[in-house]
């Protein structure tokens, strides 16, 4: 007969502190909570992720350079940026028959400087657990 193992990392028992519930649901902002996690959203995928520290490098890229340097088609790359200004990550400017893209702001820039920091000092979280 094989012995069903408990996970270490689940409470065996149920104890709720309703006064700390209280605080933090007092200090929560579900709404905000909602636009936040569609801009991690916006972020949760390598090729919008290289965009974006490509747009750290240079001020703005054409869609066609996105696509060139994701080297996938133009709409794909069309679809990524898209993406991440529906998201609020960046903003684009039409130029002509040119489309430019550019961080939205300076704070786009520091989430992904701190995102790309935590990664560098953090490592493998499979390793890590």
């Amino acid at each position: 007969m094989k012995r069903e193992k408990k996970p270490m990392d689940v409470c065996e028992v149920t104890c709720v502190d309703p006064d700390k519930i209280n605080r933090i649901t007092g200090q929560i902002n579900d709404d905000q909570l909602q636009e936040t996690s569609i801009l991690f959203k916006g972020l949760a995928e390598p090729n919008r992720m290289k965009i974006m520290r490509a747009l750290m490098i240079e001020s703005e890229l054409c869609v066609c350079d996105a696509a060139y340097l994701l080297q996938v088609p133009t709409a794909n790359a069309s679809h990524h940026l898209r993406s991440l200004r529906q998201a609020g990550l960046v903003k684009y400017r039409k130029e002509g028959k040119l489309v430019w893209y550019s961080l939205q702001n300076e704070r786009v820039r520091l989430i992904i400087e701190a995102a790309l920091l935590y990664q560098e000092e953090a490592g493998d979280p499979y390793v890590h657990g």
